[in-house]
């Protein structure tokens, strides 16, 4: 139980460092550990869409979590828009692509509403059902282009978009997890110790938070 206790109070100090650390240019720091714990985010994308918003620029961590999920919204509005009213209208694609198109844009119409609940869910700070809802909106993407993939060379005609997309939702999603590991030490960081043993499970949850983070 000491050991645990030892843990616990180690991984308090080390998030908060962290947390501190990212007052002096948060955007890139922050970036650069999505990038680095996620080969399938840019870092540059990451900066250049989160200071694209004049906002970024004084916003807190919690603030930049929610530019980062307005930003996967207006991303997922403009593929809804550019199916329906570019490629769709488009003369050329067989009945196969045409059927891709429309179950992406099916994808995304019910992308664009999960993406207005993490809105929502922030304003609650109810982050692990962002969490769960972000997932989900992401997936829109992915199965996208797992559509194409069941016909062998046929070419997405969205593979880009949804590639932005995609790295939109992780980008949102990280800073989701990172929020609600702060809260988690918050609240971890008040227990009684008769509730040790709650206190090192937690400490194990930000050990391994940590390390996605740290390492």
């Amino acid at each position: 139980m000491k050991h645990s206790l030892v843990l616990f109070y180690a991984c308090i100090s080390l998030l908060l460092l962290f947390h501190s650390s990212l007052s002096c240019q948060l955007i890139h720091q922050t970036c650069k550990r999505i990038a680095d714990n996620d080969p399938n985010v840019s870092y540059n994308l990451c900066v250049m869409s989160l200071e694209s918003n004049p906002m970024s620029a004084s916003a807190s961590l919690e603030e930049l979590g929610v530019i980062a999920v307005e930003l996967a919204l207006s991303n997922a509005t403009y593929i809804n828009w550019y199916i329906s009213n570019k490629l769709l209208q488009e003369k050329g694609f067989d009945p196969y692509a045409e059927a891709c198109l429309k179950d992406c844009h099916e994808l995304y119409s019910d992308a664009i509403p999960e993406l207005k609940d993490v809105l929502d869910d922030f304003k609650d700070k109810d982050y692990y059902k962002a969490n769960i809802e972000l997932s989900a909106a992401m997936e829109a993407s992915t199965t996208c282009e797992d559509g194409y993939k069941e016909r062998k060379g046929e070419a997405s005609p969205l593979a880009k978009e949804d590639n932005i997309f995609f790295q939109l939702c992780a980008i949102a999603l990280a800073f989701t997890n990172i929020i609600d590991l702060i809260l988690l030490l918050t609240s971890a960081s008040s227990l009684e110790s008769s509730q040790l043993k709650e206190g090192a499970y937690a400490a194990n949850q930000i050990v391994r938070l940590l390390h996605l983070w740290l390492v």
